[in-house]
């Protein structure tokens, strides 16, 4: 019986992956093309487009611009989630939860209506088209799952191990750069993956908030869908799946994925 229910199950599992997949299969083999517009499948085949989009001014700025926001991001949201977690996890005081909601709540909204919401607040502040209007959005966005990964993270260690190391003589200090700092590693390069990731690819903010001084690489494609027909944005966006997996396998060669993330 169990033999049974297993192979419809791994049946729906394939095309479950399948229908996730598909649009890779599609944009995969339309990078290589060597048309001069979208055909499927390519008349001619070559690496025509992966040579213009390096050659490609516009790209190449939004590249950097992207790079620089989601290092930034990474780096303030990791500042501001890593704390707020471990007291939110550790400490029990009035309003934590309360706390806690308020800096998930952006998880619960859609983009749309988050966009809009900044864009609103962002006017009247002067920040729209600005990097610290970009950053600060991006950051309501990341630093959410900064937290929620995080409290997993400090969770799953043992408190009982520091006290130990405190009552054996260890001070604060060498008790969280010797035993906490360690253990809550994985959790913590996870959570820098994932923010780096989330802020490089987000369009759906950015759309609201850059200017046409500045524009991220996300928005940058957009707008050349919008305007273009050729396959230019498939090379692009392999290179894109390409660095994002990785990201994953780097992740996984060195930690482990299960362990990273939390058991």
């Amino acid at each position: 019986m169990i033999g049974q229910l297993t192979i419809p199950f791994r049946l729906l599992v394939a095309c479950i992956y399948l229908f996730l997949l598909a649009p890779i299969l599609i944009v995969l083999p339309l990078s290589f093309s060597n048309d001069s517009y979208i055909t499927f499948p390519p008349e001619s085949w070559g690496l025509r487009w992966y040579a213009a989009m390096f050659s490609h001014a516009g790209f190449a700025q939004a590249l950097w611009i992207s790079f620089v926001i989601a290092v930034t991001v990474t780096i303030l949201g990791l500042a501001a989630g890593v704390p707020a977690a471990f007291a939110i996890r550790r400490r029990q005081f009035i309003g934590r939860e309360f706390l806690l909601n308020l800096f998930t709540a952006p998880l619960l909204l859609p983009s749309i209506v988050l966009g809009l919401a900044i864009l609103l607040v962002f006017v009247q502040a002067r920040l729209l088209g600005t990097y610290t209007g970009l950053i600060i959005a991006h950051l309501i966005i990341t630093t959410p799952y900064v937290i929620r990964i995080m409290l997993t993270a400090f969770s799953t260690l043992p408190p009982s191990v520091e006290d130990a190391a405190t009552m054996l003589g260890a001070s604060p200090f060498t008790v969280v750069r010797r035993i906490t700092l360690p253990l809550m590693m994985p959790g913590f390069i996870a959570s820098a993956a994932l923010s780096f990731l989330l802020s490089f690819d987000e369009v759906v903010i950015s759309l609201f908030i850059t200017g046409p001084r500045l524009r991220t690489l996300p928005v940058e494609i957009f707008d050349y869908v919008e305007s273009q027909t050729d396959p230019m944005t498939a090379a692009v966006s392999v290179v894109l799946v390409a660095a994002t997996l990785l990201i994953i396998f780097l992740i996984e060669r060195t930690l482990g994925l299960s362990k990273t993330i939390g058991k």
